[in-house]
């Protein structure tokens, strides 16, 4: 009997959502966008496939409560990729116009604290086809102890591509190979960059002066188109040669106007010209036309190499190079030796001194040196030498040295730089050599710097004892949200984590910014050896609830912990996983939303009594506003509240607020939208899609058809339609219903396809059942078709269903059983008939899991939305009978 019970129990329906409502982060990537394909390449490993300059849009569909945090990641892709650099933080990963370097693998990481993270990832392969790159080469060599010589030509083809792209070689119209020519051959070169193939024409022959072309394809692959590239070889054709018309070191002066001509000596095809400048890019106002280049009033920062290349593909390019220096001079310094700012060497008379002087000139070589003695040219004596040139010093250095210092010496010295007969402001260095102001033994010397000149030499700094580090304190936590039921006592701590000292010489706090006195309850706050301050509240009030701050003082500097104390309820948390939340009412124009949240730690303050709930339409002033009582709301409990009276299609704002006898918690908002039951991978498939949203439940316009297929409403409809064709309304009969179908008048011509397709589904069933109906109303009515796009390998279209013929002014129903192999998606083909009076239209279409019903329904009833069903709430009415019985059995 015990046994007979417990079976009893255990098939008893359960619907009380309590504890579990929280469950860990669900993911799965989908994609949104246009792909050229999607496909397994393992049991593990998902590629989506792109063109380059497409829109890359990715998202992660999310279960799990509460609403999980989604970030992005990418690896496998270049190291300058800037979404490397940075992580997205959106369901949705968008990137406009793809580059190659943004393929690689993509990461989905959700999270919200229940369980581990949820990491999902996609490859994504981006594909392209650069512009081929030929380049022919020459040899000329001897054979046979030079009795003739072979002359040999290489026609080099190359291309980035992905994936690898086929080379075919062609002369003229004809396609070259191996077994056709034995005068030429076809290989790839190892280790050359990017993919190459090279055509060899060996010991060329008459036939082979003639236009070559390299064709390259990847296939079609993402509609990428092949690509090619033609060359004529002739006999006179030559790699480029150059002479330029200037030396290749061209010195000027600052203002000048500068023009080099680079000179083509040679080269067939008549070869490119293109100037260049290192390091950096051509100056602001440099003209390069042609082979002239022209710098207008050059200055000292144009100086640099100038380099003139011409290509035209045959051999290496040519290159000329001239190195323009604009004369210039910078940084005049002087050095004395000895050194007298070492504090162990003094200079005495009688001793040698050298005063050596210096600047930055170009060109280096060119710069004069001139010494002056207080105001008058320095002349030259046996005691009184210039050298230039010393080894121990820079470079183009003048010096002059003073042999046997005598009082008679003493006096200002003057080195003067300068370009002779150049526009260049001279540069100078003033030293003052004068009689020391110390008694020191035997007399001597001090240099005394002018404020126009700059000091290089030896120097060396003292030893000082190293001093210990000390920093500012720092603490935790630096903000911290404190809540606590009303009458409940509250204790503050803020802990020194670091600090040089590391001791909290004193801490202060303060409410609502005013000082505080020292609290009563302190452990150890204002001791030099205590790592932590407390303030502790008796009872949380309304009066003491607000910020409190802490600040931290080590003598050093000073650091701060905030507390924000309340007894507010936090805010609640919106369930996004309910089942088919949006109820839609086709006839009324109305749809309902089931809204659901729980409330988070609802036991941290005192219990919620009530939620308050403002409903406002988005673009709209008018707020609708409702008190939703509720008893003791425990953790975790998933509450509810149906939404109706909602407009078709607009969305809403919903702001929801929960309110205990301390007053108002924190709000939570959130957008609800009105969507058809758009079905994704991996989401049920067993909604109806009665196009009333202009996104149309996610089907796209086939991009490789005739035209497209419209959505309209009898509103919407063409007041100068063709009569006799089409529908009214849609299946509802409303004004207000939309539909889709075909425009059968010119410019379309008999035969001419639109194809609808719909998102791609992951088959998760060996059955599916399409249901929808449709209008075929005209005496030039085509044909309707139906097609299953099978993704497993490459995009295959099958024929599941098809229609043709006038079938009278009347809306049908048509189920049509599938059982896709995997992946795959459904396409609605319109065919235009004989004439214009063939338009053909769709509506309330379903796509369910199993078999089809054996019975049509009638085809004026509008089909039930399956799965639509209230979320029922806690139900234990179901325990008491039951209970009842069980004991009665027992008994």
């Amino acid at each position: 009997m015990e046994v007979t019970c417990l079976l009893l129990l255990a098939l008893i329906p359960f619907h009380c959502r309590g504890q579990g409502v929280y469950a860990p982060a669900q993911a799965q990537i989908v994609h949104a966008g246009q792909a050229c394909v999607v496909k397994e390449d393992n049991v593990s490993e998902r590629v989506y496939t792109i063109r380059e300059g497409d829109t890359l849009v990715l998202q992660c569909l999310l279960t799990g409560h509460p609403r999980p945090q989604v970030r992005w990641t990418k690896t496998a892709g270049s190291a300058s990729d800037k979404f490397q650099e940075t992580s997205v933080f959106n369901e949705t990963l968008r990137i406009e116009r793809i580059a190659r370097t943004q393929g690689g693998r993509y990461y989905c990481k959700a999270e919200n604290g229940v369980g581990v993270p949820a990491i999902k990832s996609i490859r994504v392969d981006v594909q392209y086809l650069d512009e081929p790159v030929l380049t022919v080469h020459q040899t000329v060599s001897d054979v046979r102890g030079n009795f003739y010589q072979e002359k040999t030509v290489f026609l080099r083809c190359t291309v980035n591509s992905n994936p690898p792209a086929r080379f075919i070689w062609k002369r003229g119209s004809d396609t070259l190979s191996h077994s056709q020519d034995n005068g030429v051959d076809i290989y790839e070169p190892l280790y050359t960059q990017g993919e190459t193939k090279v055509l060899k024409l060996k010991n060329l022959r008459p036939q082979d002066y003639a236009s070559y072309t390299c064709q390259v394809s990847v296939r079609n692959v993402c509609g990428i188109p092949d690509k090619a590239i033609t060359f004529r070889l002739t006999n006179t054709t030559a790699p480029p040669a150059l002479k330029l018309s200037v030396n290749e070191t061209l010195v000027v002066n600052p203002g000048e106007n500068v023009t080099v001509q680079c000179l083509l000596m040679g080269g067939d095809p008549l070869p490119q010209l293109q100037w260049s400048h290192g390091p950096g890019p051509l100056p602001l106002g440099a003209l390069a036309q042609g082979g002239i280049l022209s710098i207008p009033s050059v200055q000292a920062r144009d100086s640099g190499y100038y380099n003139c290349t011409a290509t035209n593909n045959v051999g290496n390019p040519a290159k000329k190079t001239v190195n323009l220096l604009v004369r210039s001079m910078k940084n005049a310094t002087f050095q004395i030796t000895p050194d007298m700012i070492k504090e162990s060497e003094n200079i005495q008379l009688g001793q040698d001194l050298k005063l050596s002087c210096h600047v930055d000139a170009v060109p280096q070589e060119k710069v004069t040196y001139q010494w002056f003695k207080n105001g008058k040219p320095a002349r030259m004596s046996k005691r009184l030498l210039v050298t230039r040139n010393d080894p121990e010093l820079p470079a183009v250095t003048s010096s002059l040295e003073l042999i046997d210092l005598h009082f008679s010496d003493y006096g200002t010295y003057l080195c003067m730089a300068s370009f002779p007969g150049a526009p260049v402001p001279d540069l100078s260095v003033e030293v003052n050599i004068s009689s020391e102001t110390g008694g020191q033994r035997g007399g001597g010397v001090k240099a005394l710097e002018s404020p126009r000149v700059g000091r290089w030499g030896h120097f060396f700094k003292p030893h000082t004892p190293v001093e210990p580090v000390i920093f500012p304190p720092e603490v935790e936590p630096s903000s911290q949200d404190v809540r606590q039921a009303l009458g409940r006592p509250v204790l503050l701590r803020c802990t020194l984590l670091r600090g040089s000292p590391q001791r909290i010489a004193s801490a202060v706090w303060r409410f609502k910014g005013q000082l505080l006195p020292l609290p009563p309850i302190v452990a150890a706050a204002a001791t030099e050896t205590s790592d932590h301050a407390e303030l502790r509240l008796d009872a949380v009030t309304r009066d003491s609830s607000g910020s409190y701050e802490c600040s931290v003082s080590n003598d050093v500097g000073s650091a701060t912990c905030l507390f924000h104390v309340s007894a507010k309820a936090y805010s609640p948390e919106f369930y996004f996983d309910t089942p088919n939340p949006t109820r839609s009412h086709k006839l009324s124009k109305n749809y309902s939303y089931v809204l659901q949240w729980t409330q988070r730690e609802p036991d941290a303050v005192d219990p919620v009594l009530s939620y308050r709930l403002s409903v406002r339409q988005l673009n709209q002033h008018n707020t609708v506003v409702k008190a939703i009582p509720v008893r003791r709301v425990e953790k975790g409990q998933l509450l509810e509240y149906v939404l109706a009276d909602l407009r078709v299609p607009h969305s809403y704002e919903i702001r929801l607020t929960p309110y205990t006898t301390f007053g108002a918690g924190d709000m939570a908002s959130r957008i609800i939208h009105y969507t058809e039951q758009l079905t994704l991978p991996g989401v049920r498939a067993d909604n109806t899609c009665h196009f009333e949203d202009e996104k149309i439940c996610g089907y796209t316009q086939d991009l490789t058809d005739n035209f497209d297929w419209t959505r309209q409403n009898a509103l919407t409809q063409n007041p100068k339609r063709s009569p006799n064709t089409g529908p009214p309304t849609d299946i509802s009969g409303t004004p207000e219903g939309y539909y889709m179908f075909i425009e059968t008048s010119r410019p379309r011509e008999l035969g001419d396809r639109a194809r609808l397709v719909s998102p791609l589904y992951n088959a998760s069933a060996k059955f599916y059942c399409v249901s929808f109906f449709y209008h075929m109303y005209g005496k030039h009515i085509g044909s309707l078709n139906l097609l299953v796009r099978s993704r497993n390998k490459g995009a295959l279209d099958t024929h599941a269903w098809s229609l043709s013929g006038n079938k009278g002014n009347v809306w049908q129903q048509a189920h049509v059983p599938i059982n896709p192999s995997g992946p795959f998606q459904i396409i609605f083909e319109g065919v235009r008939g004989s004439g214009y009076l063939g338009d053909i239209a769709i509506d309330d279409v379903t796509l369910k899991k199993g078999e089809c019903p054996r019975k049509q329904m009638d085809p004026n009833k509008v089909v039930v939305m399956p799965g639509s069903r209230a979320p029922r709430q806690c139900s234990p009415q179901l325990w008491g009978p039951m209970a009842i019985f069980l004991l009665a059995m027992q008994r």
